[in-house]
């Protein structure tokens, strides 16, 4: 995934596209050159995170708000039958390739459904909310998202081998 910058005079959509692209890729970086054992090394106890625990919750994540909730699909959670977005955190059996697979995948999905809508005032219901929200909405809240775990992957990262850096 190649990490190119917002645009510094792009409109909205282009722009809220780019952000969103800039931290998933951001994320994929941070995971870059480790083994699936350094990925699935916890931060420190009593937290369990690791970075291929934060890739599957994100994979869970652009499931649910793209796929589920702007396009309506009937979809269990790929690591839950019971609809637990933190089961995706245990990356315990986890490899990179199945993490990597399934997130990536998500992401393809939610870029073709971005992409079909009409504007950024397109809305779906968002059942936790119980209201309506825009296409904006969600986007804005998938770039928060990533912000926020891009957080946790620097200090992932440089417990495992020293890369600083965002």
């Amino acid at each position: 995934m190649e990490r190119i910058g917002p645009p510094l005079t792009g409109n909205e959509r282009e722009t809220l596209r780019a952000f969103l692209d800039y931290h998933r890729a951001t994320l994929a970086w941070k995971c870059e050159g480790l083994t699936d054992e350094e990925l699935r090394r916890a931060s420190m106890p009593p937290s369990t995170l690791s970075l291929l625990g934060l890739v599957r919750h994100m994979a869970e994540v652009e499931r649910h708000w793209f796929r589920r909730t702007v396009n309506g699909e009937q979809l269990p959670h790929v690591w839950s039958d019971a609809h637990d977005f933190q089961a995706a955190y245990d990356a315990s059996g986890s490899t990179r390739e199945e993490a990597f697979a399934a997130w990536e995948a998500e992401v393809a999905h939610a870029r073709l459904i971005e992409a079909a809508a009409e504007s950024l005032d397109v809305t779906a219901y968002v059942t936790s909310w119980k209201e309506e929200a825009s296409l904006r909405l969600v986007m804005l809240h998938l770039i928060h998202e990533y912000a926020r775990h891009n957080g946790h992957a620097d200090f992932l990262r440089e417990a495992i081998d020293g890369t600083t850096g965002a």
